[in-house]
């Protein structure tokens, strides 16, 4: 057994205000728009958290800063370890950095070229391995021995859960009022974050998901009952590409989250939409919370809706369109 499959608990609404609290030094409050262009084509009064203007350009640096701090001084000198190939990656290697430890990053071969050099640049220690799952868990696991470092998941990280949840905390505290919210769903750690800290400011609060249609496990494995098997994603949400974690999934049916799935030509529209009314740049996984809403405009008519868009780590060499 491999360190990525010890059971893992999930964090209470707590401990997401503790994480609140602990990365408050290193995190930025992100900003919340509005548009009434978008507000009047959806029929709902959207608002919309700006994780993409975060530090490392995604909401992921507040769960790689919560697990960073949450670590006793002996454990954080070891260092940090993960895999990724992305925003994680990223994350942690800047929250290291806050704490002056060293991270350790397993990035598959073929991964963007881009994001490798963004993880190199804020400082990480790259080790190479083959670009499947079972290389990416074995590496992290070789370099996690070897160094003594912890081991930080990218979504199946009680921390890494409790640290995603402060973006929901944040918005409910910038748009008072709503009555639901929207994240995107990939590995799960900010979807049950989001849930966690959503429900417990207000258990009454409706959560959404929002995932592609190529990578729509999550969905699947609502209406199952039960989470589904590995699977081939086929989606240009490069971010939502993972199979849903066990503890993720768990907390998404404790906490009823209503998963709605997108194509990807819903995907680019909105991701379209996002640039010309709100003038942002963002990842095609964090248009999916736009593409929802606009999906279903029946679910959400005359509701006060925030979205968490995630990222903005575009390769804008390398647009969908």
């Amino acid at each position: 057994m491999s360190a990525f499959d010890h059971p893992i608990t999930l964090p209470s609404f707590a401990q997401v205000q503790q994480a609140a609290a602990r990365i408050a030094l290193y995190a930025v409050r992100t900003p919340v728009l509005r548009s009434a262009a978008l507000n009047a084509l959806s029929g709902a009064d959207l608002y919309f958290k700006c994780e993409n203007l975060q530090r490392g350009g995604a909401f992921k640096f507040r769960g790689a800063c919560n697990a960073v701090w949450s670590m006793e001084d002996e454990q954080a000198a070891q260092g940090v370890v993960t895999h990724s190939s992305g925003n994680h990656g990223n994350a942690l290697a800047l929250a290291a950095a806050t704490r002056g430890i060293p991270a350790h990053v397993i990035v598959p071969e073929g991964a963007v070229r881009t994001k490798v050099q963004a993880i190199e640049r804020a400082g990480a220690i790259l080790h190479r391995c083959a670009a499947t799952q079972a290389a990416r868990e074995a590496k992290a696991e070789e370099v996690r021995l070897a160094t003594g470092a912890d081991l930080v998941h990218p979504y199946a990280d009680a921390r890494v859960m409790a640290g995603q949840g402060t973006a929901v905390l944040e918005l409910l505290e910038q748009a008072e009022g709503l009555d639901a919210v929207i994240a995107p769903v990939g590995g799960g750690g900010l979807m049950a974050g989001t849930a966690i800290a959503a429900h417990g400011v207000s258990p009454t609060l409706m959560v959404h998901g929002a995932e592609p249609m190529g990578a729509d496990d999550a969905a699947r494995s609502l209406a199952a009952g039960q989470r589904v098997g590995p699977f081939v994603p086929d989606t240009i949400c490069d971010g939502l590409r993972t199979l849903i974690g066990e503890p993720n999934f768990a907390a998404l049916r404790m906490h009823r989250v209503e998963v709605t799935t997108v194509s990807d030509e819903e995907v680019i529209a909105a991701m379209k939409l996002l640039w010309n009314e709100l003038k942002l740049v963002v990842e095609s996984s964090s248009a999916t919370v736009l593409a929802a809403v606009l999906k279903r405009p029946e679910r959400f008519h005359g509701q006060r809706v925030g979205l968490i868009l995630t990222g903005g780590n575009v390769d804008i060499d390398a647009l969908p369109w």
